[in-house]
Formats: C-alpha cells, sequence, structure tokens
C-alpha cells in the first residue's frame, strides 16, 4: 500500500487544484487514488499525502437516447451500472473488480476505471475502456484544469489527452470528471462449454467461435483443475433471448468438429463470466502472485509452456488467447525473469498485478521501456507534471 500520513479528500475540481497548488508550493508528492480499492496495483509510492477523489462524486450529465454519460471521478462503478442499467444500458468494457484479488473494501470508482484503462472479457467485442472514454477533465502538475474531448465521438487532431491519460495509473494528472459512451444491454445471454482441448485446440476453438458470424462476446480456456477436473473452453454469445438461442445451436453446429459440448444458461453464464472477469479462478491462495500477460493467441501456449518449464503456477486464457492470467509464488523475483524472457521470443508484455509490497518495490511491475521509449515517456510526464507530483514511482522506480 501507499505510506502515506494525510488523507485530502477534495470535494470540487477547485478543491483539487488547490491541493495540487499547495503541493507545488511545498514540493511534496501526493499519491493519488479514488476509494483504494486497486492501491495495491503498481509499484508501492512513498508520499506524506494521498489526494483521494472519492468524494468527488456525482452523475452530471446523463443522456440515454444519447447514450453517454459524465460522472465525477469519484462516483461508484455500482452507482453508474444502477443508474444506465435502469435506462436498458451498460458500460460496454465490462470493467473489472479487483476487490477480490486484493482483498480490499470500498467501491470501486469510475475515475480509477478510466485512470487504470481497466477492462474485461467483452473486451474482444467491444473494445477497452479507452475506446468508450470520450471526455475528461483532470488537474495537470501545474494545478490547472484540463478538459479534452466532449461528449460525442469524433476525429482527433494533434495529441489526444483522453487516450493519453487513460491508463496512466494517476502519474499525468488527477481526473476529476469522465465521460463514456454507452451500449444497449444484452437482454440474454448463454455460454457454450468445449470439454478437454488442449490449450492449442482450445486457441484453435476460440479463433473459430471469434471468426464466425456469431458474434462471441466471451472466449477463455481453463486448464484442468481450475474449474473441474477437465479443461473447458467457453464462449459467450449475447443479444436478446431469441437470438441467443439461434447463434448458440448454430455455433454448436460450426464448432462440432472439436469434441463434446454443454452450456450455461443466461444466469450461469451472468454467474461465470462476472468470476472469471475478477480472476476468481486464481483468487486463492491470496499470497500467491498474480501477472496479467498479454501475447498473439496464437503464440499463447507455446509462450505457456516455455513458461512453466522455470515456474509451475496455474492460469488460464481470456481473450481468445490474447490475456493469460499466472498465478505462481511470491517469493524471489516471481517468475518475472522467465515471463519476460519468453516474451523476448513470443512478443507481448507482462504486468505484476499482485505481490506483497517489498517485492513490488524491487521488480519491474510494468513492462520495462525501451530506452527510446522511456525517453518519450519521460518526456510526456514532465509535460504534464513538471514536478513529478503525482504517483512518483507507481509505474516506473525513477519516474
Amino acid at each position: 500500500m501507499t505510506t502515506s500520513t494525510t488523507i485530502h479528500r477534495p470535494r470540487t475540481e477547485s478543491d483539487v487544484a488547490e491541493i495540487v497548488m499547495d503541493a507545488l508550493a511545498t514540493k511534496t508528492p501526493l499519491a493519488i487514488e479514488g476509494a483504494g480499492t486497486r492501491a495495491a496495483l503498481g509499484r508501492p509510492t512513498q508520499t506524506p499525502i494521498t489526494l483521494s477523489t472519492s468524494q468527488l462524486s456525482g452523475i452530471t450529465i446523463y443522456e440515454p437516447a444519447e447514450m453517454v454519460i459524465s460522472a465525477r471521478a469519484g462516483t461508484p462503478v455500482s452507482e453508474i451500472e444502477r443508474a444506465i442499467g435502469e435506462k436498458g444500458q451498460m458500460l460496454p468494457f465490462e470493467p473489472m473488480d479487483h476487490r477480490a484479488l486484493y482483498g480490499s473494501v470500498g467501491d470501486p470508482t469510475i475515475g480509477a476505471v478510466a485512470a487504470c484503462n481497466i477492462s474485461g472479457p467483452r473486451r474482444i467485442a467491444s473494445g477497452a475502456a479507452r475506446d468508450h472514454l470520450i471526455g475528461l477533465r483532470f488537474v495537470n502538475g501545474r494545478a490547472e484544469a484540463v478538459k479534452s474531448g466532449g461528449r460525442v465521438m469524433k476525429n482527433v487532431t494533434g495529441l489526444d489527452l483522453v487516450k493519453l491519460v487513460c491508463g496512466s495509473h494517476g502519474t499525468l494528472g488527477v481526473i476529476t470528471e469522465v465521460t463514456f459512451k454507452l451500449l444497449p444491454k444484452a437482454r440474454g445471454s448463454g455460454t457454450l462449454v468445449v470439454e478437454g482441448l488442449d490449450d492449442e485446440g482450445a486457441v484453435a476453438c476460440m479463433s473459430a467461435a471469434m471468426g464466425s458470424q456469431f458474434e462471441i462476446s466471451g472466449a477463455a480456456h481453463l486448464p484442468p483443475g481450475l474449474w473441474g477436473e477437465s479443461a473447458r473452453t467457453v464462449l459467450r454469445i449475447e443479444h436478446f433471448p431469441d437470438s441467443v438461442h439461434y447463434r448458440m445451436n448454430a455455433l454448436e453446429k460450426h464448432l462440432a468438429s472439436f469434441g463434446p459440448m454443454a452450456r450455461l444458461d443466461h444466469e450461469q453464464s451472468l454467474n461465470f463470466w462476472r468470476n472469471l472477469r475478477d480472476v476468481g479462478p486464481l483468487v486463492r491462495p491470496s499470497d500467491s502472485a498474480v501477472w496479467r500477460i498479454s501475447v498473439a493467441p496464437t503464440r499463447a501456449p507455446r509462450l505457456m509452456r516455455t513458461i512453466r518449464e522455470a515456474v509451475q503456477g496455474d492460469f488460464f486464457y481470456d481473450w481468445g488467447g490474447g490475456l493469460i492470467w499466472f498465478s505462481t509464488q511470491a517469493q524471489g523475483d516471481c517468475g518475472a525473469g522467465a515471463i519476460r524472457k519468453a516474451l523476448s521470443v513470443t512478443g507481448g508484455h507482462a504486468t505484476l498485478m499482485r505481490a506483497p509490497e517489498h517485492l513490488r518495490a524491487a521488480l519491474d511491475v510494468f513492462e520495462p521501456l525501451t530506452p527510446a521509449l522511456m525517453k518519450l515517456t519521460r518526456g510526456v510526464k514532465s509535460s504534464f507534471d513538471p514536478q513529478g507530483l503525482f504517483n512518483p514511482g507507481r509505474m516506473y522506480a525513477d519516474l
């Protein structure tokens, strides 16, 4: 967790700017957080003051007809989902809830979703959080309030600040308000479960499903032991119930050569994917290290064979094989050397999502940058936060 002694909880954007102005005057670094449910994500920071946006809350604009919502950064995600759910709408990118993984409490905030670009299994069909974030307000390291984007999708000329700040983990500015584009909420869902495939077969199956006309919104593979004794490849379909029923039947015929299949109904499907979204299969033991690894799906089985020759652990595939969650013992380098050596051959990148604080302080939590990319990153950081006030060391040790 972040080490600090004072917590400021501003209620307005002007309050945020005042806190940053005071920090500038005293050259005091700030830890930036929402409700703190993801405080264990990234490297630990050593700051005397935490700026929490948890009281900067409330929906400011909601236009169901335009499928657009704006909310202050500290607004709970649950409040957003409840409001848009009443109008039959949803956040398309299915943001993960990290509380089970970190054992944290509180209500995840919409600002943190934007700050960390949090997405879930539906990303393969609908895109990431940054793809639906169309506007934001933030306070930069000069204590200036900045607005970027708006309430409509549009082409951008020059630097797209929305996309740049999204995923910066609070290192470039304090997000005060976000605007997201929404989609209609699926009224029905179902999941096809293919039994007994090995990793290569599972990737082939998921690729065949996603390349079909049946609009797959979730594709994952759990090796033996994570969800029953046999391996299971799971494929989600969503829409109106009649459409789901028709497409499930057609998909089963389309994939008949891959082996025996079962189905999850609407409620079973909702529960399964919610658990998978939150990495439920790897939450226990709570003292394990957990990695999030991105790689081209066709290279995923080879990558995992190489990693597991050096590091033992459990894993599963999401995003059709493009995302691997891997759990191993939280000791030594938590498998970092073996993982990044294997990635140097296959391509891709890895993030250490969970580990004890002393290990996160000693290891590269995020994928190490090349000298050229680090130079560019330093330049961006300096332009937004010239005094290095915000979340120092959160992503990289000396930045």
